[in-house]
């Protein structure tokens, strides 16, 4: 059933925010009974023990969650996460941290144009970033920053100490830009 799968496909890119029953209304244009029963499918498709993922509904979203049986294979690939390399992405989602702290991970995507979730979940793991409460904004996102451990790995005695932009006048007008564009949708 293709709204199934559409909804599986939105759980997955929500990530570890997950949506709620309005959300998924409001996006799919189903009613709630409907988006209820289509729920109630994948969970089932989901009980199966060769299945890895499985919905939950936690906090008042449903969220697409790995098995806890599984959980020791997670643990290396967490292990293995730890000790791997930055990537160019990664990096990239790091400096917007750094230059915007704090700021929500919609605010990342919108800065890099891309989904950032589970780069945001690497860094966190890693231990480059942390949350650190919540934004005003309607569904209260969380708010990240970067880590005392983040300064140690790229040899910053703080924030102050990150290279400013070379020309000003582009920051300045990125800057506007940005500024505008939020603005308007305020």
């Amino acid at each position: 059933m293709l709204m199934k799968a559409i909804i599986e496909g939105l759980l997955f890119v929500s990530g570890e925010d997950g949506l709620t029953l309005e959300e998924l209304k409001n996006i799919t244009e189903k009613s709630i009974d409907e988006i209820k029963n289509l729920i109630k499918e994948l969970y089932k498709d989901y009980e199966s023990s060769d299945r890895g993922i499985q919905i939950e509904y936690l906090g008042n979203h449903f969220k697409l969650t790995t098995k806890s049986e599984h959980k020791d294979y997670y643990k290396k690939l967490i292990k293995n996460e730890e000790n791997s390399p930055l990537s160019q992405s990664a990096l990239e989602v790091l400096a917007i941290i750094a230059y915007n702290n704090p700021i929500t991970r919609i605010g990342i995507d919108n800065i890099r144009g891309v989904n950032s979730s589970y780069i945001v979940r690497k860094l966190l793991i890693k231990g480059l970033i942390e949350d650190v409460g919540y934004s005003d904004l309607p569904g209260r996102p969380k708010l990240y920053n970067v880590t005392p451990k983040f300064l140690d790995y790229f040899g910053l005695g703080s924030l102050d100490e990150l290279p400013k932009f070379e020309n000003e006048d582009i920051e300045d007008e990125e800057k506007n830009i940005f500024e505008s564009k939020f603005k308007e949708e305020i």
